[in-house]
C-alpha cells in the first residue's frame, strides 16, 4: 500500500471509501495519531483519487451525489447493480438483438439482407457515388428503417455478448439517471451517425451495436465530467479508444478476428461527446 493523503479524523471519508470501491479502486483508510490516512494499492490511482478527494471535500453537490448514490438500490456496496427493472428499454434492446442473431442466422439468411442500410444484391455499391445512389433509392422506396437496422445485425455470439455487456453496464445508468427519452435519444443519434459512415466508407455489409455503444461511452465520460454520476472504471475509456485506434490496422485481421466497423465505432463516439455537449444534464434522478 502506498500512503497518499493524511487528512483530519473530522472529515468523513466513508462515503468516498464506497464511491473508490465502486470504482474498482483498491485502497485502506487508517488512523494514526489523530489523523487519518488514505492508502493505495496501485500509486498509478493516487492523482485522480487526489484530484476526485478535492472535488469532494470542496463541492456540496458532489458530496450530494455521492451520498445519493450510496443510498440507491441500484447500488450494492457501492457498485452498480441493477437489476432489469431499473433498466427495462435497455434490457429490451438486447434481447431484441439477440433474437435478431438467431433469426438471421447470424447475418448470413435473407432476413440479414433486409436489415442492411440497403440490400447488397440489388444495387452496386462498389463506389462511393454507388452508395448514394443505392441509399437514396432505398430510402425513397420507404424502408426507412434500414438506417437503424445495422445495430441488430450480429455476426457471432462473441460480437454479441460483448455489445450486450457493455450496453448493459454503461446504458443502464443512463436509463435510471438521465431517464429513458434521453438514452432513447442517444441510441438514436449515435446509430444513425456511426451506421452511416460505416455504410459511406465500406458499403451495407456491417452491423452491430457497438456503434451505439460507443455514443453511449462518449457521453457517459465527457458528461459525467460537469455532472458526476455515472459509475465505470477510467481506464475503460482508455481501453475502448485504444481498441478503436487499433482497428484501423491489420492486427485485427491477422489474429482471426476479421474486418471491424471501425468507421462506426469512430462516428458514435464522436457523436456521443457532442451530445454531451449539446444535451447537458438538467435533473438527476435520485434513489
Amino acid at each position: 500500500m502506498y500512503r497518499v493523503k493524511q487528512l483530519d479524523t473530522t472529515v468523513n471519508l466513508a462515503s468516498f471509501s464506497r464511491w473508490l470501491n465502486g470504482q474498482g479502486v483498491t485502497h485502506r483508510i487508517t488512523e494514526e495519531g489523530g489523523f487519518q490516512v488514505l492508502w493505495l494499492e496501485d500509486p498509478a490511482h493516487a492523482e485522480p483519487v487526489l484530484s476526485a478527494l478535492d472535488r469532494f471535500m470542496a463541492e456540496p453537490e458532489i458530496r450530494e451525489a455521492v451520498d445519493r448514490q450510496n443510498r440507491s438500490p441500484v447500488f450494492v456496496g457501492g457498485r452498480w447493480q441493477p437489476s432489469p427493472r431499473h433498466a427495462p428499454l435497455v434490457l429490451g434492446i438486447i434481447v431484441f438483438a439477440v433474437v435478431m442473431v438467431w433469426l438471421t442466422a447470424m447475418g448470413q439468411n435473407e432476413l440479414a439482407a433486409s436489415l442492411m442500410m440497403i440490400d447488397p444484391r440489388d444495387y452496386d455499391w462498389s463506389t462511393l457515388a454507388g452508395r448514394i445512389d443505392a441509399l437514396t433509392a432505398t430510402l425513397a422506396s420507404g424502408q426507412i428503417w434500414r438506417l437503424l437496422t445495422p445495430d441488430f445485425l450480429h455476426f457471432s455470439w462473441t460480437h454479441i455478448i460483448f455489445n450486450s455487456v457493455m450496453l448493459w453496464f454503461l446504458g443502464s445508468q443512463i436509463e435510471w439517471f438521465d431517464g429513458r427519452a434521453r438514452l432513447i435519444s442517444l441510441f438514436v443519434i449515435t446509430s444513425l451517425i456511426s451506421n452511416g459512415l460505416q455504410y459511406f466508407v465500406s458499403g451495407p455489409l456491417f452491423g452491430g451495436l457497438s456503434g451505439g455503444v460507443y455514443g453511449i461511452l462518449g457521453y457517459c465520460w465527457l458528461s459525467q465530467r460537469s455532472a458526476p454520476r455515472f459509475q465505470f472504471p477510467p481506464a475503460l475509456v482508455t481501453f475502448a479508444v485504444a481498441w478503436m485506434v487499433i482497428g484501423f490496422t491489420p492486427l485485427p485481421e491477422i489474429i482471426g478476428l476479421g474486418r471491424m466497423a471501425n468507421e462506426a465505432h469512430l462516428g458514435g463516439f464522436i457523436a456521443g461527446l457532442a451530445l454531451a455537449v449539446l444535451l447537458p444534464v438538467r435533473r438527476r434522478r435520485g434513489a
